[in-house]
């Protein structure tokens, strides 16, 4: 999974075009041999007669699509950027690229600017089961490091209101699929609140909470990068599970690297924080006491970025109004043989699985029947 240091720096820097392109002449002969292999494909020019119908937007691709397939709709997202928001409200609905730095879809949205009654802020939200992008970026471009939030005493990183996903798996969502993926952005990028999905050999970017959510989620082989939130010293927290008590599992690492941006300096990053998600309730509105996260982080290489105790607490209201610290130690949160320079020694609060527990967590168990490669379901 190494890149060139110049096809890096254009990932993690976010240079992305600001409109959409479709392909350029050589490129459209050079599809005509692949275009039987897809049900439509995004272009900004006619494309050669007798294949797929093309489309100037995905959001056209999208609506073009059957209400209720259960077979795979298969979109080309070809080379270009396509600066789009998008809902996935239709199952099996396939997007394919032509690489993690060639096919980018992109917007800028944030939590809390002006939209429509609850849209969320997410360049692409999946709300239907079976969905599937390979080969392509899904990335939020918001300018995090012009709009960070101030320090507050109970959270170093700042309060809220700088949060802008790339990715969100609503309701609706299940056995969603990411391979060879980008999801690239600043805080919030990967939002995984619902139901199963997979990531395998996938690029996740971001700085403060940038995996996060109540999901069952496998990461296999990715690349999970941090990135320097510039003039601080501490950068944030790479998961924030919000697991229910009755999952089993939540987010879980297997075989991923751990890197950062090459300027980012030793013991600025945390593995992650637990997080009870605020939430109302016949008597109030408060943090979720039927949240215990659970994540793991299993035989995965971490650089120094990583901070020797691994897990900080995260606060939360509870039900009288007051603001308490949720503790690591109260949460789910394991690691199993990490190695590289981030990783500390096991401590009360940096617990490690034991061998036997370590079995458990294969994908098959993890995601419950489901596999991702054979699409075969329980």
């Amino acid at each position: 999974m190494e890149r060139s240091n110049s096809v890096r720096r254009a990932v993690v820097q976010g240079l992305l075009c600001t409109t959409a392109v479709g392909f350029a002449s050589r490129s459209i002969a050079a599809y005509s041999g692949r275009s039987k292999a897809f049900d439509a494909v995004l272009s900004k020019e006619p494309l050669p007669a007798g294949g797929p119908p093309n489309f100037r937007t995905l959001r056209e691709a999208l609506a073009a699509a059957p209400d209720a397939s259960t077979q795979p709709y298969r979109i080309h997202v070809p080379t270009g950027t396509w600066r789009e928001h998008n809902f996935i409200t239709k199952p099996n609905i396939h997007l394919v690229g032509d690489g993690q730095t060639a096919s980018i879809i992109v917007y800028d949205d944030r939590a809390h600017a002006q939209r429509p009654e609850n849209e969320p802020a997410a360049t692409l939200v999946v709300k239907a089961p079976d969905f599937r992008a390979e080969h392509l970026m899904i990335a939020n471009d918001f300018d995090y490091p012009n709009n960070m939030p101030a320090e507050v005493p109970y959270d170093r990183t700042g309060a809220s209101g700088s949060q802008a996903t790339a990715v969100f798996l609503t309701t609706g969502s299940d056995r969603a699929v990411f391979d060879n993926v980008a999801i690239t952005g600043w805080q919030d990028t990967l939002y995984t609140d619902v139901a199963r999905s997979y990531f395998r050999h996938c690029l996740i970017s971001g700085c403060v909470d940038f995996i996060y959510g109540e999901g069952i989620v496998v990461f296999d082989r990715c690349e999970i990068l941090s990135r320097t939130r510039p003039g601080k010293d501490f950068h944030g927290f790479i998961a924030a599970p919000d697991t229910n008590r009755t999952q089993r599992f939540g987010l879980i690492f297997l075989d991923c690297q751990l890197k950062k941006d090459h300027d980012m300096l030793a013991h600025t990053v945390a593995l992650g924080r637990p997080w009870r998600h605020t939430m109302n309730f016949p008597d109030g509105r408060y943090g979720n006491p039927d949240a215990i996260p659970q994540a793991a982080f299993l035989r995965c290489w971490m650089d120094d970025h990583i901070v020797p105790e691994a897990w900080y607490p995260m606060h939360y209201n509870n039900r009288e109004g007051q603001r308490v610290m949720y503790q690591p130690e109260d949460a789910r949160l394991f690691e199993y043989k990490s190695h590289g320079p981030g990783a500390g020694s096991p401590s009360a609060r940096r617990r490690q699985l034991s061998d036997r527990e370590a079995r458990d967590y294969r994908p098959e168990i993890i995601l419950d029947g489901w596999d991702p490669g054979k699409r075969r379901f329980r």
